[in-house]
């Protein structure tokens, strides 16, 4: 018998924790994994799934709109934000479930507690008072929304309190630019919420191409969001009947909602990695290697905690590696290039590969071909709608270094653009595939001269 009570213990029961632990339990060995919170993680609780639940109720007031263009009559639509809400937690509870299903059937132990390292192979489960050790330590308890420290920062909320609100605001000041601000702003704009989202850089999007971040910022702009860039709070102030935040540009907006999506902080406070020796950076995240293995020897961590790629199916193939390296004897490495990625603002944006701009660094010679359309749908009804499509290529027929899309269904097609991509598809071979016609992906095969500016009007 092992000296240990487990052969490996999880801490964190989101996406890449629950995988690694499932597992490594059907490989054979004693698992258990402790989660203070639902069981599920940030995609499943906080994340992703309720956030594109949220999407998708409001996307429904531009299609009722549309459904008029095409003939439909269509009485004066109305929303319950709290039918939907009640809805979404709901859906949420039974994925939970699932989640819990799964571990159950595949023989792991889930402990409903806090736990804290206290060694390399101690960990103290702080809700039950009581310790365990174990051989292997998987560190999974990813990410945490970051508030910055401004007079009055406690009567904002963040993306975390969002699912939850009592009752749909007429206002709301979004902060930030990243995908959370954008999706966010996007949704409760299309819920009929009078949106304001300040920014404090020259553009959203930061780390994104810059086509699709100029495209994206004026399309979002023409739905009904106001974008203030250079600007970000110096206070927020609470009065009886609203909140007002005064911004560094000299503007003072009412509001009656205010939620920072300024960025997320790997969740490392209060695990004990210090009495382990574990290895953190300046932002908190754990260092790992290739095989996502930290400092100490028995300790690895995966997903959002170490502050790679925070995207759940990278967090999950970072835990179905380590099982296949430890508990098979396979070393595996997940490969971090040529992830692809989608945030789902209004409209949405699929990318994979470089920018143009880093591309052009170093002196490279590129292609870039880019075409800017209104989209079928759109042109029937008149809509203004517009798409971005764009390629950054190695010049000489060299292989396609980035694909970035904003526009109806960007997420769905670039899934299919990052498989060609990732094998290291030319140009020439790219354009060997037949369009499908009629479809707004047909654009993207059919791009034959570089630098086209403008596609189909």
């Amino acid at each position: 018998m092992s000296q240990y009570d487990y052969d490996l213990f999880v801490i964190g029961a989101g996406s890449g924790g629950v995988r690694a632990a499932r597992l490594a339990s059907q490989a054979g060995a004693r698992v258990a994994v402790a989660e203070e919170h639902r069981v599920g993680g940030t995609c499943v609780i906080r994340g992703c799934i309720p956030k594109k639940f949220m999407v998708y109720a409001s996307e429904f007031s531009a299609a009722f709109k549309t459904a008029e263009g095409f003939g439909w009559t269509v009485g004066k639509p109305t929303f319950d934000w709290a039918k939907f809400r009640a809805a979404n937690e709901t859906e949420v509870a039974r994925l939970s479930g699932v989640y819990v299903r799964n571990l159950n059937n595949a023989g792991v132990e889930i402990v409903h507690s806090r736990a804290e390292l206290r060694g390399a192979h101690a960990i103290a489960l702080t809700g039950e008072d009581r310790s365990v050790t174990a051989d292997r330590i998987l560190v999974a308890t990813g990410g945490w929304p970051v508030l910055p420290a401004l007079p009055g920062i406690e009567h904002a909320i963040s993306s975390n309190e969002a699912f939850h609100l009592p009752e749909l605001p007429r206002r709301i000041l979004i902060v930030g630019g990243g995908y959370i601000a954008l999706e966010f702003a996007g949704i409760f704009n299309g819920l009929g919420v009078d949106t304001t989202l300040p920014y404090r850089g020259e553009n959203i999007l930061r780390g994104f191409d810059d086509d699709v971040r100029t495209h994206l910022a004026g399309e979002v702009e023409r739905r009904g969001i106001k974008v203030l860039l250079g600007a970000h709070h110096e206070a927020i102030e609470k009065t009886d009947k609203a909140l007002i935040s005064r911004l560094t540009n000299g503007q003072s907006l009412e509001t009656d909602v205010v939620m920072f999506a300024t960025g997320r902080a790997p969740k490392t406070d209060r695990l004990g990695l210090e009495s382990a020796g574990v290895a953190v950076n300046a932002r908190g995240a754990v260092v790992v290697d290739d095989y996502s293995k930290t400092n100490v020897e028995n300790i690895w961590a995966v997903g959002d905690v170490t502050d790679r790629i925070n995207l759940t199916p990278v967090a999950i193939r970072e835990g179905a590696a380590f099982v296949e390296t430890e508990f098979h004897g396979r070393p595996t490495a997940f490969d971090h290039e040529l992830v692809a990625a989608a945030v789902f603002s209004q409209p949405p944006v699929g990318t994979v590969g470089l920018s143009e701009a880093d591309a052009r660094r170093g002196g490279r010679k590129i292609d870039v071909y880019k075409s800017v359309f209104r989209p079928m749908k759109a042109t029937f009804y008149g809509g203004e709608d517009k798409t971005l499509m764009k390629l950054v290529v190695a010049a000489d027929d060299g292989p396609i270094l980035g694909c970035h899309i904003v526009g109806p269904d960007a997420p769905e097609i670039i899934q299919m653009a990052a498989i060609a991509i990732k094998l290291g598809v030319t140009k020439s071979q790219w354009d060997q595939t037949c369009a499908v016609h009629p479809t707004a992906a047909e654009e993207l095969v059919t791009m034959k001269e570089p630098y086209v500016s403008e596609g189909m009007s």
